[in-house]
C-alpha cells in the first residue's frame, strides 16, 4: 500500500495516575495499538509513548490521605502499569510520568514561548474571583467545584466544564456551587491568576480553519464549528465565541510552577498534553536521537488517539499551544465513544456489569478474544462501542475458532502424517483462484486498518474465510484421506489451506499480535511484514492455537456483587420459618404515618472517614436543595469512602438534625442489614436505579 516509509508519532490520552486503569483506558489503547501494529508492518517508524497524568490538586489530596508525597502516590500507581500493558499486548515504545524533568522543561518553555512573541503576548495577568472553601483552608480547583450547568443545567457537572453538554466555563459560572471536598459553600476571593488568550483574534482564525480541515472526524469537527458561534442556551442566554483559558492555579498545588511567579502553578490540563511531548523526548534521548531535529522534521505525523470526554482540549487549548508557540500541530486527533454493557447501559461494579480487566486477565480469558472483539465493533467514527457477553462468544467462537483458526487444525495434521510437513506449489485451477482472491484483498484492507475501519476489516477478512471453508467442504480433506490414490490431491487441498491461513493470519496481525507471533512459529513465514511475498513451504507440528470462550468465564466476569448473591440465603431463611432478615416486621402503620417521612434520590459528592471513629463515614450529600447536607452514617466496616463517591442513594430527608459528637447529621442514609450481624454479617447502603437525579422523592 504505502511506497516510502512514514515518520509517525502516535500517543493516547494520558491517564490520571489516580487510580488503576479501567475497561475504557484499555479499549482506547488496543484501538491505538492496532492502528501502530499495522503501521509497522507498513515498514513505517512509529514512536507510540503514553505517559502518568500526574498533577493536579486531586492527586495532592488523594496522596495526603494515603499517608504519602504526591510523587510517592504516583509512582506506586504507576508500578502497576506494566501488569495491564502486557497483558493486553499494547505495543507502547516509552511511558513516562508528566513530573518528568522533561515535562517541567517543555512546559515552562512553551509558556514562555506563548509569553513572549514578538506580535503580542497571548499571556495575559489577570485578578478574578476565584471560590475558596472555607473549611478546607484553600482555593479550590476547578473539579472540585460542582453545581448546576449555567447553559443546560444538568445537575453536578464540575467548576470546568460539562460533560452532558460540553460547554467550557468559570466555576463562577455555576449555578449553586458547592465544594466536593467539604460540602461547603465556597467564598470568592481575589487572586491573580494567569491567562491564555483564546479569544485572540489570532487563535480564533487559526482554530476555525484548524478543525475543520479534516484533521477530525465529520461529526467531532460540526461540532466544534458550534463553538465559534452565537448559540442560543436552554435557558434563553446567549453565548459567543471561545473563551480564555485560565492555566494558572494557587498553592498548595502539586504541579510544575509558572516561570517568574512564585506560588503560581500550570493547571494540570496545560502540562498534560505536553507530556506527549516530553515522553517522546524522554524515549528519542535514551535512544541517543535528537528531539529538536525529529520535531522540526517537516515529514513527521503526530497523531493522538483520546475519547470523546476531551475534546475540548485536545481540539482548541492544545493545537492552539502547539501552533502559537511555533510548534508542529496534530496531524489528526481521532476521537472515539465510551464503552458500555448490554445495548447501552453504563457498566457498573456494583450491578455486577462492570468489565474489569485484571479480573478478566486472571480468570485465564485470553486477550485477544478482547482484542477481536473491539476490533468487529470500532469504526472510525466518535461512536459508542457496547460489550454483550453472549455477543462476545458467538464472535470469538464462531470468527476465531469456527471459521478462522479451524482452517489450520483441518490440514496440518494430514500434511505432517502424510507429507512430513512440506507443502507443494501447485494449487490446481480452484485453489490458486482462491489464493488469489485471498491475496488479493490485500490492499483493500490495508486502507481499512489505515482509517481504522477495523469493523469492516475484521468483516472483510471473515468473509475471506468462509470462502476459504467452503473450499475445504467442497473438497474434504477428511474424505480424501481414506485412499492413498487422492495423495496428490490431498497435498493440494492442505496446502491451499495453510497458504490461506497464512495470509489471513497476516490480516489479523495487527489485531491478535500474540497469535501471529505463533503462527509465524508454526509456518515459519514473516507475519510482521504487510506485504511478505512466497509460499509456506514447510509447517511445525501442529500445536493448538485458541481455546474456546466458555460460559462459565463470562459468568465469573460478571458475576453479580456479594449483596445479590445473598439474597437466595435470605430468601430461603425466610421460608423455613424464621423472621425475614432476623427481625420481626414492625407494627403496622397507615398511609398517613408513611407519608409523613420524606424519602428523597440523594448523590454522594464526597464521603471520607471520621477521625476518631471506627464504624462512622461522613457523607456530603446532594438532594437537589442548591446546598449539600453533612450526614454520618454507620457503614464504615461495609464500604471504602471512595467506592461511594459519585453514587446515589436514598435518605430520609425530613429527619431533625442531630447534634452529634463529630458534627450535626442532616438526615438518615437507608441500608439493609441483618438483625443477626455476627451470624450474618454485611451492610448494604440503598442504590437506585439509573435515572433516578437527586431530589427525586420515594414513594
Amino acid at each position: 500500500m504505502t511506497t516510502s516509509a512514514r515518520k509517525l508519532f502516535v500517543t493516547t490520552a494520558l491517564p490520571y495516575a489516580n487510580g488503576n486503569f479501567h475497561i475504557g483506558h484499555i479499549m482506547e489503547y488496543i484501538q491505538a495499538d492496532i492502528w501502530v501494529r499495522f503501521q509497522r508492518m507498513q515498514g513505517n517508524a512509529v514512536n507510540f509513548v503514553g505517559a502518568d497524568d500526574t498533577h493536579g490538586a486531586p492527586i495532592m489530596i488523594a496522596a495526603e490521605k494515603a499517608g504519602k508525597t504526591p510523587q510517592q502516590f504516583v509512582a506506586d500507581i504507576a508500578a502497576g502499569r506494566k501488569q495491564y500493558l502486557d497483558g493486553f499486548h499494547i505495543s507502547f515504545d516509552n511511558w513516562h510520568s508528566t513530573d518528568a524533568p522533561e515535562n517541567h522543561e517543555l512546559a515552562r518553555q512553551i509558556y514562555r514561548d506563548l509569553r513572549d512573541r514578538a506580535d503580542g503576548s497571548l499571556i495575559e495577568v489577570r485578578t478574578i474571583e476565584q471560590f475558596f472553601d472555607p473549611e478546607k483552608n484553600m482555593f479550590l480547583p476547578d473539579r472540585f467545584i460542582k453545581g448546576e450547568c449555567p447553559r443546560c443545567h444538568a445537575k453536578d457537572q464540575y467548576g470546568d466544564n460539562c460533560e452532558v453538554c460540553g460547554t467550557v466555563y468559570a466555576p463562577t459560572d455555576l449555578i449553586n456551587p458547592f465544594s466536593a471536598l467539604s460540602g461547603a459553600k465556597p467564598e470568592l476571593k481575589h487572586s491573580e491568576h494567569f491567562f491564555f488568550k483564546l479569544s485572540d483574534p489570532r487563535c480564533v482564525e487559526f482554530l476555525e480553519n484548524w478543525t475543520q480541515d479534516g484533521k477530525l472526524q465529520p461529526e467531532v469537527a460540526n461540532k466544534i464549528k458550534e463553538w465559534f458561534t452565537v448559540r442560543t442556551n436552554p435557558d434563553g442566554t446567549t453565548s459567543e465565541g471561545l473563551g480564555d483559558w485560565d492555566i494558572s492555579r494557587d498553592a498548595p498545588y502539586f504541579g510544575i510552577e509558572i516561570p517568574d511567579a512564585p506560588g503560581k502553578y500550570f493547571y494540570v490540563w496545560l502540562d498534560a498534553p505536553v507530556g506527549y511531548l516530553a515522553s517522546l523526548k524522554n524515549l528519542l534521548e535514551k535512544r541517543g536521537e535528537s528531539y529538536d531535529a525529529y520535531m522540526a522534521d517537516p515529514a513527521m505525523e503526530q497523531y493522538h488517539f483520546i475519547g470523546k470526554d476531551i475534546v475540548t482540549f485536545h481540539t482548541l487549548f492544545w493545537p492552539a499551544m502547539l501552533h502559537f508557540s511555533g510548534r508542529k500541530t496534530p496531524n489528526n486527533v481521532f476521537v472515539h465513544g465510551f464503552l458500555t454493557v448490554n445495548n447501552g447501559e453504563k457498566m457498573s461494579k456494583s450491578r455486577g456489569t462492570g468489565l474489569d480487566p485484571l479480573k478478566y486477565l486472571s480468570l485465564g480469558m485470553n486477550a485477544e478474544w478482547l482484542r477481536y472483539y473491539l476490533a468487529a465493533k470500532l469504526s472510525a467514527r466518535n461512536e459508542d462501542i457496547d460489550f454483550n457477553a453472549e455477543d462476545f462468544m458467538l464472535r470469538v467462537n464462531s470468527d476465531l475458532i469456527g471459521k478462522y483458526v479451524n482452517i489450520a487444525s483441518r490440514a496440518a495434521g494430514f500434511l505432517t502424517k502424510r507429507f512430513d510437513g512440506k507443502l507443494t506449489s501447485n494449487f490446481g485451477t480452484t485453489g490458486a483462484a482462491l489464493l488469489a482472491e485471498v491475496r488479493g484483498a490485500s490492499d483493500a484492507i490495508a486502507q481499512m486498518y489505515e482509517t481504522r475501519e477495523y469493523s469492516k476489516a475484521t468483516r472483510e477478512i471473515m468473509l475471506l474465510a468462509d470462502k476459504v471453508n467452503a473450499y475445504v467442504d467442497q473438497n474434504k480433506p477428511w474424505d480424501l484421506a481414506k485412499d492413498a490414490a487422492n495423495n496428490e490431491a490431498l497435498h493440494q487441498v492442505c496446502s491451499v489451506l495453510v497458504n490461506a491461513f497464512a495470509t489471513l493470519t497476516r490480516y489479523l496481525a495487527p489485531v491478535l499480535p500474540g497469535l501471529a507471533q505463533a503462527v509465524q512459529g508454526f509456518v515459519g513465514v514473516n507475519m510482521q511484514q504487510w506485504n511478505a511475498a512466497g509460499d509456506v513451504q514447510a509447517i511445525q507440528p501442529y500445536q493448538h492455537l485458541m481455546q474456546r470462550v466458555t460460559p462459565e468465564q463470562l459468568e465469573a466476569l460478571f458475576e453479580p456483587p456479594a449483596q445479590a448473591e445473598q439474597a437466595p440465603a435470605a430468601t430461603e431463611t425466610a421460608a423455613a420459618g424464621s423472621h425475614p432478615g432476623g427481625e420481626e416486621l414492625a407494627p403496622t402503620i397507615t398511609i398517613d404515618d408513611f407519608t409523613k417521612i420524606d424519602l428523597r434520590i440523594a448523590l454522594i459528592v464526597n464521603c471520607e472517614p471520621v477521625e476518631g471513629s471506627t464504624k462512622l463515614l461522613r457523607l456530603t450529600l446532594d438532594v437537589g436543595e442548591g446546598r449539600t447536607r453533612n450526614v454520618f452514617s454507620g457503614i464504615a466496616s461495609a464500604y471504602k469512602p471512595e467506592d461511594l463517591v459519585g453514587k446515589h442513594t436514598v435518605m430520609v430527608a425530613n429527619l431533625a438534625p442531630r447534634k452529634m459528637k463529630f458534627g450535626v447529621s442532616e438526615g438518615m442514609v437507608l441500608a439493609a442489614s441483618h438483625g443477626d450481624e455476627k451470624a450474618n454479617p454485611g451492610i448494604y447502603v440503598l442504590n437506585p436505579w439509573p435515572g433516578a437525579t437527586p431530589g427525586m422523592r420515594v414513594r
